[in-house]
């Protein structure tokens, strides 16, 4: 059972204790990504990740790593648009360091100046990686397209340049703002006890910074296209359509549009673009959702030459969907293999602790694995159909293209 906590000042501890594990997993979720920057600061938050790693007061970078890695455990951390999330996973004796370690990043982080300078060059090499690597690089293009006027539309690592004009005061300032008790979430899932919640409640309840005010402006989808070139062996394309918010009820019946247009390896356009024309070896689509919008995305990577007819043929299959061509039979089966990723996903303390801590920061509240399959065995070919009208629309698409 799922059990949340809210200490005195505002912070929230989500429980789950799962007496047949021999692991714990603990999460810091903290209500901030890169849609919260403002534009002279994207990147900032991903460099504040890194920046915890980077030594405490009380222990060196290498301590750090040294201490996870003795006790066979893990510790890593990432940054989405909207959140990010610093996580470990340990046997379940050593979750009492894993949690102190944890707080110690969080509240004691030295941020020295000569570090930061050092991790700029890191993130640069991070930032050099992705648009070296035109599968990623695609993506990022596609969102700027997609939402150019809006800091949900620019990459989650930010530039160069940015990089550069970041102060140690201006990530101060930033952490002071977003790092807050109302903001932040601690997760735990795995062979839990009271003492280790206590410990939790000890460490994290009680510090205190002023509530931010967190209020994004709500992006405006843009239908355009970029073609970029550069040296690499395939076309890469991306299209992009309007989705739907983590709010939305008709979330379910995307997941199941979703899977049938391009999520499996059964779907319609791996069958067709891959199975039967050997067009791309990697064609796929997916839904991300946000707190007030959701965009559905569809990728596939071709020889240069065959870029217009692998676009040509999902932009057809769509249209075919959207005039009806859709049938009971895949809904049933679409619905049928969301239900076992649902349950496949939660026999891990990690994946219950991921998706507990972002329950409770994005939606306040949560549901049981009985409640999401009732939902799914609701979603009907209707709703699919219904969908199509709503999200098929003019597409933002971006391509990356041989020199």
């Amino acid at each position: 059972m799922v059990t949340t906590y809210t200490c005195q000042n505002g912070l929230r501890i989500v429980s789950e204790h799962i007496p047949h594990f021999r692991s714990v997993a603990v999460g810091v979720f903290v209500n901030t990504g890169s849609r919260d920057e403002r534009p002279e600061e994207n990147g900032i938050t991903h460099f504040i990740e890194h920046l915890l790693f980077k030594g405490t007061e009380q222990r060196s970078a290498k301590d750090i790593a040294r201490e996870f890695d003795r006790i066979g455990g893990d510790l890593n951390a990432y940054t989405s648009k909207e959140y990010t999330c610093y996580y470990a996973k340990v046997l379940d004796h050593h979750a009492p360091l894993a949690v102190e370690v944890l707080a110690d990043m969080f509240f004691n982080s030295v941020m020295d100046s000569v570090e930061i300078d050092k991790e700029r060059l890191v993130v640069k090499e991070e930032i050099s990686m992705t648009e070296d690597m035109a599968d990623d690089d695609v993506h990022e293009q596609l969102w700027r397209v997609m939402y150019p006027d809006n800091a949900i539309g620019a990459p989650i690592l930010g530039t160069a340049e940015t990089l550069d004009r970041f102060s140690r005061q201006q990530i101060l300032d930033y952490m002071e703002r977003h790092y807050t008790p109302s903001n932040t979430v601690i997760s735990v899932a795995g062979h839990i006890d009271g003492k280790l919640l206590s410990q939790i409640e000890t460490l994290f309840g009680s510090f205190e910074r002023k509530s931010p005010e967190n209020a994004h402006v709500m992006p405006t989808f843009v239908p355009g296209q970029s073609i970029k070139h550069k040296e690499t062996e395939q076309a890469h394309i991306c299209l992009g359509y309007p989705g739907l918010s983590l709010q939305d009820d008709q979330l379910f019946a995307l997941a199941v549009l979703n899977n049938i247009v391009g999520g499996s390896m059964s779907s319609r356009l791996f069958q067709e673009i891959r199975e039967d024309r050997g067009l791309a070896y990697s064609v796929y689509s997916y839904h991300s959702a946000y707190s007030d919008h959701g965009t559905l995305a569809i990728y596939g990577g071709t020889a240069d030459h065959q870029v217009g007819e692998v676009e040509e043929l999902i932009r057809t299959s769509l249209q075919r969907m959207r005039e009806g061509d859709i049938s009971d039979l895949e809904i049933t089966d679409s619905r049928e293999q969301l239900k076992g990723n649902l349950l496949l996903g939660l026999e891990s303390t990690g994946s219950r602790m991921s998706r507990n801590g972002k329950y409770e920061l994005l939606h306040g509240k949560h549901q049981s694995a009985d409640d999401i399959i009732h939902l799914i065995d609701a979603v009907k070919r209707e709703h699919v159909l219904d969908l199509m009208q709503l999200t098929v629309t003019a597409p933002a698409v971006s391509i990356i293209r041989s020199q």
